[in-house]
Formats: C-alpha cells, sequence, structure tokens
C-alpha cells in the first residue's frame, strides 16, 4: 500500500534489482510504502517484476526521471555504477540526496564522479530488511546535515537498525552482515530438509531450529563466556572433522573479497 508521505517528496531508484525489491517489500510490509517512488531500469523484466509486486510505483527504462528525485537511491552494483553517474550527473538537482547502497564506491570517488556533489549517503543493506529486520550501517558525507539525517534514519526505521559508522569499516559490514545470511541459510535449509527425514513437522523443525539459532547466538554473544567455553559447553561435535576445511573457506575467500571491495 502506498501512502506514506516523506519529508523530500519523490524517492527515485536508479537500478530495480533484488535491493531495491528487498527495500520496497519491506516498507511495504511494515506499511510505510513512501509515496512517489520512480524505479529506473534498463531490463524491461526486472521493471515488470516491480510494478506486479506495487503497482503504484511508476517504471522507467531511462534514469532522467528517477535521477531527478529529491530523494536518489543507487542501486547498482559497483562495475555499473561509473557510467550511470555520468549519465545522470545532469539530472541530479542540487538539494537531493543520493543514496548509495553500493561497496567499494566511496564517498569522495562518488562526488569526484557527479562535479562535486555533496550530499551523499552511502548505506550497506541486508536481506532481513525485506521482513523489517534488517542491520544497514550508514555513512553520511558533509553536506548532510542533522536534520537530514534524522530525515534519512526515519525513511530506514521500518527496515531495522541502522547505526552510523565510520564510511572506512562499510566493505566490512558488506562482507559481515550483507552477504552473512548467505554462509547460514543453505546450511539451515539442509537441517529442515534432515528434519523432515527424521519425522519432525515442518512447524517443528522450523521452531526448534529458530530458538537454536537464536539460543547460540545469545550464548556466543551474550553469554560473556569463551569462545572455548561456549563450544565446549556440547561434548559430540558430528562435524568437526570439516571444522578446518571450512574455515579455510572462509578465510580465503572472504579475505579476499573484501581485498577486492578496497582495492
Amino acid at each position: 500500500m502506498m501512502g506514506k508521505s516523506n519529508p523530500y517528496g519523490s524517492i527515485g531508484f536508479i537500478g530495480g534489482g533484488r535491493i531495491t525489491r528487498i527495500l520496497l517489500d519491506g516498507w511495504k510490509k511494515e506499511g510505510d510504502l513512501p509515496d512517489e517512488i520512480i524505479v529506473s531500469d534498463s531490463n524491461p523484466d526486472v521493471l515488470k517484476a516491480i510494478q506486479e509486486g506495487h503497482p503504484g510505483i511508476e517504471i522507467r527504462t531511462e534514469n532522467t526521471i528517477a535521477a531527478g528525485c529529491k530523494i536518489v537511491f543507487l542501486a547498482l552494483h559497483p562495475p555499473a555504477i561509473g557510467d550511470i553517474l555520468e549519465g545522470i550527473k545532469a539530472a541530479l538537482k542540487p538539494d537531493a540526496i543520493l543514496i548509495s547502497l553500493a561497496p567499494k564506491w566511496t564517498i569522495a570517488k562518488l562526488s569526484a564522479s557527479l562535479g562535486g556533489f555533496n550530499r551523499i549517503v552511502r548505506m550497506i543493506p541486508n536481506a532481513p530488511s525485506v521482513i523489517g529486520e534488517g542491520y544497514n550501517p550508514v555513512a553520511f558525507s558533509a553536506g548532510i546535515t542533522d536534520d537530514m539525517k534524522k530525515d534519512i534514519r526515519r525513511l530506514f526505521k521500518a527496515l531495522g537498525d541502522c547505526p552510523e559508522v565510520d564510511e572506512t569499516k562499510l566493505e566490512a559490514y558488506a562482507i559481515l552482515s550483507a552477504m552473512g545470511p548467505t554462509y547460514l541459510w543453505f546450511q539451515m535449509q539442509k537441517l529442515r530438509e534432515l528434519g523432515a527425514s527424521f519425522g519432525l513437522t515442518e512447524k517443528e523443525t522450523d521452531k526448534a531450529l529458530y530458538e537454536m539459532v537464536k539460543g547460540a547466538a545469545k550464548t556466543i554473544f551474550k553469554s560473556g563466556l569463551s569462545y572455548h567455553e561456549v563450544v565446549n559447553l556440547i561434548p559430540v561435535k558430528p562435524l568437526a572433522e570439516d571444522e578446518a576445511s571450512i574455515l579455510q573457506a572462509y578465510e580465503t575467500k572472504l579475505k579476499g573479497l573484501y581485498e577486492k571491495l578496497k582495492g
């Protein structure tokens, strides 16, 4: 349902892919979907999916109209950003706010590519925003005033937590919180399948796993016990012989990706 007004009026999304749908769906679920949203994307199928889920949203195959909104979300993968910035620079209004959802492109680099435009926000969103449970670290340029920050946080509130962090840490958050669910979901799904094979109902399996994951997280992060004390709470460790290879995958793949994002 549309109808949530915002202090800046129109909102444009450059790019209509997964992260745009996550934010739109998150706002919609919480009843906070803002008015006057325009989504642009060069792929008609992407735009069709957006409009099917949100019939009140205006869609465009070119970026000029979306870039002329009061709040402009840059919802693109890093390799695509350079050419897009050159194309929207003339359409971006001096009193607009640009919110980049991508790692790698710093505020300074974005500003330089936009001819010195300095009303820039960077956010690293994560998928649980779709149910209002996101952890979405944000950094602001010097051109964003305290009042603007309040309005932007109000816009993001329905999506979950939105802590302000040092911009230099955003790529670390991209690895840990933005991509983090992908390290866990496939394992959770396999446990769900095993639960069914063991004779549990879907409801019983999901309840057991949900409470287990929640309790396990609280134990390691909030119990005050050391890591070794935590893991020694359970004597039987069925995957112990596989831990080294799993940890090595984390070490090589995630460190390599982090260096690529920071490079």
